[in-house]
């Protein structure tokens, strides 16, 4: 897909791409070249990536944002858990404009989610340097400083809950929590951040503005023909941690009206909420189950425990609100039907909390400019800026993603509307640091 020309928001794109695409500058190639060496840090078999938080494959890819930092003019350093940031103070002691995304993934992921918005924040921050570097003699230098920023365990994958870094940032978990956090094989988020010369001190640069792009994953703007999506709004999501006990027994000689086996109360979990997300017309509930962990995990044994996620999203509160009722019932329903327990804690929630509208209308300005089709589009899956724009003001981006595939190793953004989504933060950031949101929340 090509970036495409616009003169009104929320219109769709002609099919008569722009005459000079973004992907064939000099700049922009410099770009494509800096991500498709990140690409290949933690690659699978499957040309995707594999790099959980703190693992080596993400210290791997850390080393390639501090070098490209540093080659760009950067300072980098590390907070107390984990984020890192590399700074470039132009005026000192002001506060920063954070612009960035994360490059850890989920397992055999693709390589776009989150390491597409770090690299493009790199680039708009390395241009933006060289304009204010070579600015007419009198020109003033910014109102803001800029903080690139790759966000400590995003995913969630490997430590729960996801988005963790920006959370600690922002206030809403507290350092040592998230320092405590353990993964399955019990070792530490603070274990495995020292493991790899990451654990930092402090709590980051104080923070003026942010900005974020990202693939869409989903079909909204491919299907619209569409270049940027201005995102407005997150839908509402709520999260649960669940153990399911059950008794362990032996599988042949055990008679069925005895067992009590958390796998069967878990599995019935699953259907659940696939029949709660049925239960609501057009789509509007999302629900899934995901990270199932069994105990014993024996072939000759009735499962004991069973620990899982359950996730549940919309766009509308009431229908959250229903489809929570509906959940409780069908625990009790289960347990009373397979003689299981069901531990439940919701671990992450929140709601349809929008974004400033300045920051999309500067969004829409600012694509209006570069003459790229736009439109305002809802996140459906959790970003970092979500944390963020509770406390500054935010312009979280998109760009398509080719058939909406994401969290697999086919996920794929077209070359120009990458590059063109490069262009777009550029101006974003620009304004951010002038201070063109001040006084929007």
């Amino acid at each position: 897909m090509s970036a495409r020309p616009l003169t009104e928001t929320d219109t769709p794109a002609t099919d008569t791409p722009a005459t000079d695409t973004p992907a064939g500058t000099a700049a922009a190639e410099s770009f494509l070249r800096d991500f498709r060496s990140l690409c290949t840090i933690g690659e699978t078999p499957g040309h995707g990536v594999d790099r959980q938080a703190a693992t080596p494959a993400d210290a791997r890819a850390r080393a390639w944002f501090t070098s490209l930092a540093a080659q760009y003019g950067f300072r980098t350093v590390a907070d107390q858990v984990g984020n890192l940031f590399a700074l470039l103070e132009w005026t000192p002691g002001a506060p920063y404009v954070l612009v960035g995304s994360h490059l850890d993934s989920q397992p055999t992921a693709g390589k776009y989610d989150g390491a597409y918005g770090v690299a493009a924040a790199l680039h708009a921050g390395r241009r933006i340097a060289d304009r204010i570097n070579n600015r007419p003699d009198g020109q003033a230098a910014p109102k803001y400083n800029l903080a690139i920023v790759d966000w400590f365990n995003e995913e969630g994958c490997r430590f729960a809950p996801s988005m963790m870094g920006s959370s600690v940032y922002t206030g809403k978990l507290q350092a040592e929590s998230a320092l405590a956090t353990t993964d399955v094989d019990g070792v530490s988020v603070r274990e495995a951040l020292g493991s790899i010369g990451q654990l930092g001190t402090g709590t980051g640069p104080e923070a003026a503005a942010y900005a974020e792009i990202h693939i869409e994953q989903g079909r909204s703007l491919e299907d619209t023909g569409t270049t940027i999506g201005l995102v407005h709004s997150c839908w509402a999501a709520a999260k649960y941690s669940v153990t399911v006990h059950g008794e362990q027994a032996h599988t042949g000689s055990t008679v069925i009206a005895d067992r009590r086996d958390a796998l069967l109360g878990a599995s019935r979990l699953v259907v659940l909420l696939r029949e709660i997300a049925d239960h609501f017309p057009d789509g509007v509930l999302h629900t899934s189950v995901g990270q199932l962990t069994v105990y014993p995990n024996s072939p000759v044994v009735v499962p004991s425990r069973v620990e899982l996620v359950m996730d549940l999203r919309t766009a509308d509160e009431d229908v959250l609100s229903a489809a929570q009722a509906l959940l409780k019932a069908g625990i009790a329903r289960i347990g009373a039907e397979t003689g299981v327990t069901a531990d439940v804690q919701q671990s992450h929630a929140w709601g349809i909390n929008p974004y400033q509208p300045a920051g999309v209308e500067l969004a829409a300005q600012c694509a209006a400019d570069l003459g790229l089709s736009h439109r305002r589009v809802f996140t459906l899956a959790g970003h970092d800026s979500i944390n963020m724009k509770d406390i500054v003001p935010t312009v979280m981006l998109f760009v398509p993603s080719v058939d909406g595939i994401s969290h697999n190793e086919r996920e794929f953004t077209h070359d120009d509307d990458a590059c063109a989504g490069v262009d777009m933060l550029t101006l974003v950031v620009e304004r951010l640091c002038r201070g063109d949101l001040d006084g929007s929340r």
